[in-house]
C-alpha cells in the first residue's frame, strides 16, 4: 500500500495535478481502504464526521485494525445505533419478536428489523442468542445476511437484509401453481444453502416455507435460525420440540432426541412436494394425526423396516393400522400433476429423499 501511495504521489507531481485534487483523491483512497479493511458494504455512505476523522489521521493507518479499534470505528460510522435505521412498517409479529420493514441511512437499502423484547429477569431469549451466534459466522448467497445488532435495555434488534416474500407467500401469490422450472431452481438453492450449513455441522431444525425468503430476483435464502443448533456442541441428545409439525420426521414425532442432518432433509422432501403439487404433504393438526398421514402414504413401519420401533411405547399406544407404502404419483387423484406434465421420476425423487433421510436417522 505504501509503494502504491508513493507511486501515486510521483504521478501527481509528474502531471502537475493541483494539491486540492490530490487531497480529494487521497480521501477517496482512504475511504476505499477503510471500507475494504473493515469488510463494509461497497455502497455504504460514511458519515461526514467519520470522514473528517479519517482525514485527520496522517497518514491513514495501514495495519490491520484490532477488535477494539474496529468496534469503535463501526460505532462511529453508525453501526449498533437505533437512529441509523428508519422504520417503514410492520411485517409481522410473533411470541418473542416483531419484524419491521426499514431503511438503512448508511446505504439507503431496505432492511428487516427484528425487534426482540427483553425481560428484565430473563434477559434475551435463548433463540435470539442462538440465531445471532450462528448467523455471524454463516456467509452464503442462500442464507439471509445479518447486517447489524442493536442492543438496548428493553430490546435486542437484529438487522437483516430485506427480501420481498417468503415461499409461503410466493405460493399463495401464484395460486399454488408453480412451474416445474421454478420448483427446480428453488430446490437447488435450498439444498445449496443447507449443504453449506451441514458442512459446518449446523442443523437448521425449522425448515418450512415461511422460513425460506425470496427476493425479486428469484434468490431463495434460509432464514430464522432461532431453533438451529451447532452439531459440534458436545452432546448426543437434542430437543424433540423442533420443526413445525407438518415438516417434522416420524422419529422426532415419536420422541427421538438423537438425530442429525436427515432431520432437515425430511423437511426438504415435504417442501419439494408442496411446491410441485401446491398443497402440504402431511397437514396434521396433532402428533397422532401427523404420524397417521405419514404412515398412510409411506407405509406403517415394522421391526424389519425400522428396527426397535415395536418397543417404542408411544408408537404402540397409537395402535396404527398396517398400511402399505403408496406411490406418490397418482394421475387419477391428483390432476394438478397433469397440468405440469410431471413425470413419475420427479415425485419418485421426493420419496427417495424422504426414505433415505428416515433410514439414516435410524
Amino acid at each position: 500500500e505504501r509503494e502504491e501511495s508513493q507511486g501515486m504521489l510521483s504521478f501527481f507531481r509528474a502531471h502537475k495535478i493541483p494539491s486540492h485534487c490530490r487531497a480529494i483523491f487521497g480521501s477517496l483512497m482512504c475511504v476505499q481502504d477503510v471500507t475494504k479493511r473493515m469488510s463494509l458494504p461497497m455502497d455504504i455512505r460514511l458519515p461526514p464526521e467519520f470522514l473528517k476523522k479519517l482525514q485527520m489521521e496522517n497518514p491513514p493507518p495501514c495495519k490491520p485494525l484490532s477488535r477494539m479499534s474496529r468496534r469503535a470505528s463501526l460505532s462511529d460510522i453508525g453501526f449498533g445505533k437505533r437512529e441509523t435505521y428508519v422504520k417503514l412498517g410492520k411485517l409481522g409479529e410473533g411470541t418473542y419478536a416483531t419484524v419491521f420493514k426499514g431503511r438503512s441511512k448508511l446505504t439507503e437499502n431496505l432492511v428487516a428489523l427484528k425487534e426482540i423484547r427483553l425481560e428484565h429477569e430473563e434477559g434475551a431469549p435463548c433463540t435470539a442468542i442462538r440465531e445471532v451466534s450462528l448467523l455471524k459466522n454463516l456467509k452464503h448467497a442462500n442464507i439471509v445476511t445479518l447486517h447489524d445488532i442493536i442492543h438496548t435495555d428493553r430490546c435486542l434488534t437484529l438487522v437483516f437484509e430485506y427480501l420481498d416474500n417468503d415461499l409461503k407467500q410466493y405460493l399463495d401469490n401464484c395460486g399454488n401453481l408453480m412451474s416445474m422450472h421454478n420448483v427446480k431452481i428453488f430446490t437447488f438453492q435450498l439444498l445449496r444453502g443447507l449443504s453449506y450449513c451441514h458442512k459446518r455441522k449446523i442443523l437448521h431444525r425449522d425448515l418450512k416455507p415461511q422460513n425460506l425468503l425470496i427476493n425479486d430476483k428469484g434468490e431463495l435464502k434460509l432464514a430464522d435460525f432461532g431453533l438451529a443448533r451447532a452439531k459440534s456442541v458436545p452432546t448426543k441428545t437434542y430437543s424433540n420440540e423442533v420443526v413445525t409439525l407438518w415438516y417434522r420426521p416420524p422419529d422426532v414425532l415419536l420422541g427421538s432426541t438423537e438425530y442429525s442432518t436427515p432431520i432437515d432433509m425430511w423437511g426438504v422432501g415435504c417442501i419439494l412436494y408442496e411446491m410441485a403439487t401446491g398443497r402440504p404433504m402431511f397437514p396434521g393438526s396433532t402428533v397422532k394425526e401427523e404420524l397417521h398421514l405419514i404412515f398412510r402414504l409411506m407405509g406403517t413401519p415394522t421391526e424389519e423396516s425400522w428396527p426397535g420401533i415395536t418397543a417404542n411405547e408411544e408408537f404402540k399406544s397409537y395402535l396404527f393400522p398396517q398400511y402399505r407404502a403408496q406411490a406418490l404419483i397418482n394421475h387419477e387423484t391428483n390432476p394438478l400433476l397433469r397440468c405440469f406434465n410431471c413425470k413419475p421420476l420427479h415425485l419418485d425423487k421426493i420419496q427417495s429423499i424422504m426414505l433415505s433421510s428416515h433410514i439414516k436417522t435410524q
